[in-house]
């Protein structure tokens, strides 16, 4: 029988969770400065359409193609809430009544991105221990957000700084992933599953 080492081998494909925990983990950075009163925020509503909002859609999709279930909800999901998110920021200064959210309002779209994220970091147990923290940090920082517009202004810093932990958090896994590829060794170990 003939060999099949002269067969094409398939091109290495590179890991799109680089670009979702990219897209991630920079706009919830940004959103963090602007909640903190460092900056406006038009910086966030760009990164949140773009790079946290399309970018992560598009990870996402990718992560389809896979087979990651976790990942491909995560980046489809937050990625939507970028953009979603983005576009209430939009409408609320839009002068359409219809457009524009009350703070209870926005504390029910948030609640339901927490039981969304619950779940998630269910199903983090699994995977990491970095990926245990950067769903429990975005878990706090959502439960925080709520109540912050259930009438509780005052845990905004709070969640502000939880979440920044969360940025962090993602973009340590993100560089994980890219110092795995290009040392050809695990320089930010990620650590084992909980589970």
């Amino acid at each position: 029988m003939a060999s099949n080492d002269s067969a094409p081998h398939a091109p290495a494909l590179g890991n799109p969770a680089v670009v979702g925990l990219g897209g991630f983990g920079m706009t919830t950075m940004l959103l963090q400065f602007h909640n903190l009163g460092w900056m406006g925020v038009a910086p966030v509503i760009w990164s949140g359409f773009v790079f946290g909002g399309a970018g992560q859609l598009i990870a996402g999709y990718q992560e389809q193609k896979t087979g990651n279930n976790f990942g491909y909800a995560a980046f489809v999901g937050y990625g939507a809430f970028w953009i979603m998110l983005c576009a209430y920021l939009l409408g609320s200064t839009s002068g359409n009544k219809m457009l524009a959210l009350s703070e209870t309002d926005v504390g029910f779209f948030l609640f339901v991105w927490t039981l969304f994220t619950a779940g998630l970091w269910i199903g983090s147990f699994k995977i990491s221990k970095m990926m245990f923290l950067t769903f429990l940090t975005l878990l706090i920082g959502f439960i925080l957000l709520d109540l912050v517009f259930w009438g509780h202004p005052t845990l905004k810093p709070i969640a502000a700084w939880d979440l920044l932990v969360c940025a962090f958090s993602a973009w340590y896994m993100m560089f994980h992933v890219i110092f795995l590829s290009v040392f050809g060794r695990d320089v930010l170990p990620v650590g084992k599953p909980l589970a």
